[in-house]
């Protein structure tokens, strides 16, 4: 994080840059609109500023204010005849001036607040979207805490900078109106009033950098380590429990969630604490200027009017300052969580998006593996090594070998989730590749050991996926009698609207399997894929799950991982699979020979 830290292209103007191409054209166009609103703001605070020299002139001279040349005109048209006459008008303009520009500030700060928070839902959405859209090759290589750290911790902190971004803008416009009418009112007062806070803001800006780059940088990253510990001891809770380890788990959470705090005080601290200091030089100079003007010609009653305007001035002025100056130093801190964010919503989306489904792929004869080799990347050794392989449609093939020889990761690659190094996969005569790989993917069902339950109902979860107003009931309970598990959910109080808890918790080993096998069927896909699925069953409970998958459809094709040579009694075909290549092609019965003649020959 450090080191990204220090690269050029990483600095605050081009993240900014590249946060701003991620905002939608409609969350752009009401961007404009509030800067419209900031001008109408503004010219509210000039308003406000500029009817107190009135108001305060004619509490103490009505008579100065009923002879100004400027305002005569007004005061014959309204039928004004007497100086005292002028302090009902005046004062009514002057609370009507602070009501409306009180009205303008509220209006802006609310328009403010939701298009941060709009645009934040918005990069949510994004970071989640283009995520799920990802290879999974990409998915294997990303842990997903950094993601989950991403979509929820750190998008609140791209809301921070948006909204930060936007106080700044609005403080500057706000500042100009504000100098403007102080510089009409005393030019010299305003420009050394400006001139002091604007120099110690400066200094202050000077000595807090480099501090607020290190908690940004600590910030960032012990956010993601936070998400990372409650995934890992949440996650293994049954573990943590029998181990004891609670307390290991709870230690490295307190000093991530101590760093973080820390960082989160310091940026926070660094951004509030020139108030304090400001508001009391402000003080301080008004005292100042006060006995200078009361020295000047004209004395007390030329002085109140223009330091009461100077006092309005000062106190609209060092908020906007503040405001800047906060906005600026919530950027700097949370510079390494944007840079996070953006790499996130940076990630390329697929070209298939722009191609829809076309159903161009057709499974009727055979799916072909040739010459095929794989690698997670250039750097690490093959997985897989010259691997040829046809397998029919309506075949039962069984996959067997040792931990870590390759079978799971040939069985992505023909479920289209790992492209080949070398060589190609295809399907009745047509490769696939990563253009096309969606038509093929809709043929598939994957049944893995550990089924994902949604904590939902049955129903939702035989139709994973499919919204729930959309789900085919009739279709639900065809899958769940081929996958035998009708007769259970009957006996069941609420049936297929039963909650199974989160992940499941609910079912038994068996049950669950039979609902992944369920949810296979309800896809109608034409190759199922069980890896390892029943590995974790007692021998019962699989028997009734492979009679469960021996009743499918002679259509469906049907491809077996397993560790236990009976489970693939039924395989029309058994691959056995060591250090990333084919040794051989058999029969269940030649390996049940091979298997007694083993026992027999050591015995």
């Amino acid at each position: 994080m450090a080191n990204e830290y220090l690269v050029p292209d990483h600095s605050i103007k081009n993240l900014l840059i590249r946060l701003w191409l991620q905002i939608s054209s409609r969350r752009k166009k009401q961007f404009f609109q509030l800067l419209i609103l900031m001008l109408f703001a503004s010219f509210s605070e000039i308003l406000s500023i500029g009817s107190v020299i009135p108001f305060l002139a004619v509490l103490t001279s009505p008579e100065m204010v009923f002879k100004h040349e400027y305002i005569q005109p007004i005061i014959k048209s309204v039928g004004i005849t007497k100086p005292d006459q002028l302090l009902l008008p005046l004062t009514l303009g002057f609370c009507g001036a602070i009501i409306v520009t009180a009205g303008m500030r509220l209006l802006l700060v609310w328009a403010s607040i939701r298009l941060s928070f709009a645009s934040g839902a918005d990069l949510s959405f994004n970071i989640y979207n283009r995520t799920l859209y990802q290879p999974y090759s990409v998915h294997c290589s990303q842990n997903s805490s950094e993601v989950i750290n991403g979509i929820t911790m750190k998008t609140n902190s791209a809301i921070g900078i948006i909204s930060n971004v936007i106080n700044i803008i609005s403080s500057v416009v706000m500042l100009v109106a504000i100098l403007l009418t102080l510089f009409l009112i005393a030019p010299y007062v305003a420009f050394f009033t400006f001139g002091v806070f604007g120099l110690m803001y400066g200094l202050v800006i000077v000595f807090t950098r480099k501090k607020l780059a290190l908690a940004s940088i600590v910030h960032a990253r012990e956010s993601s380590q936070i998400i990372k510990i409650l995934q890992e001891g949440l996650g293994g809770i049954r573990d943590v429990l029998i181990d004891g380890s609670q307390k290991v788990y709870s230690q490295i959470f307190v000093k991530s969630d101590q760093a973080y705090r820390r960082a989160q005080a310091s940026i926070t601290f660094v951004g509030i604490c020139p108030r304090q200091i400001m508001e009391a030089i402000g003080m301080l100079l008004i005292a100042g200027l006060a006995y200078v003007l009361i020295l000047q010609p004209g004395g007390i009653v030329t002085a109140i009017p223009i330091l009461g305007a100077l006092a309005i001035g000062a106190q609209r002025m060092l908020p906007v300052l503040q405001q800047a100056y906060a906005g600026w130093s919530g950027i700097v801190g949370y510079q390494s969580a944007l840079l996070d964010i953006i790499n996130l919503l940076e990630q390329p989306m697929p070209n298939y998006l722009n191609n829809p489904n076309t159903g161009s792929i057709k499974f009727e004869k055979s799916i072909c593996l040739k010459n095929l080799d794989f690698r997670y990347n250039s750097e690490s050794p093959d997985v897989l090594k010259n691997i040829n392989l046809i397998i029919s449609k309506g075949d039962r093939i069984g996959f067997i070998g040792t931990t870590g020889s390759g079978k799971s990761t040939l069985l992505d690659i023909v479920m289209g989730l790992l492209v080949p190094t070398k060589g190609d996969l295809i399907i009745d005569d047509q490769v696939i590749t990563t253009e096309n790989h969606r038509d093929w993917q809709v043929h598939i069902a994957h049944v893995p050991q550990a089924i994902f339950l949604s904590d939902s109902s049955i129903a939702e979860n035989i139709a994973f996926g499919v919204p729930k107003e959309d789900i085919n009931i009739e279709k639900v309970e065809e899958a769940a009698m081929q996958a035998q598990i009708n007769e259970t959910i009957d006996t069941w109080p609420l049936k297929y609207q039963t909650l199974v808890g989160e992940r499941g918790v609910r079912l038994s080993g068996g049950q669950r399997q039979r609902i992944g096998i369920a949810r296979a069927l309800y896809k109608k896909a034409d190759v199922i894929i069980f890896d390892e699925a029943t590995s974790a069953l007692d021998n019962d409970t699989e028997e009734i799950v492979m009679r469960a998958i021996e009743s499918l459809s002679p259509n469906i094709t049907i491809l077996i991982i397993a560790h236990r040579i009976t489970t693939l009694k039924n395989c029309t075909k058994i691959v056995d699979i060591n250090n990333g290549t084919i040794l051989d092609v058999r029969e269940y019965d030649e390996i049940q020979k091979e298997s007694l003649k083993d026992f027999i020959s050591n015995n």
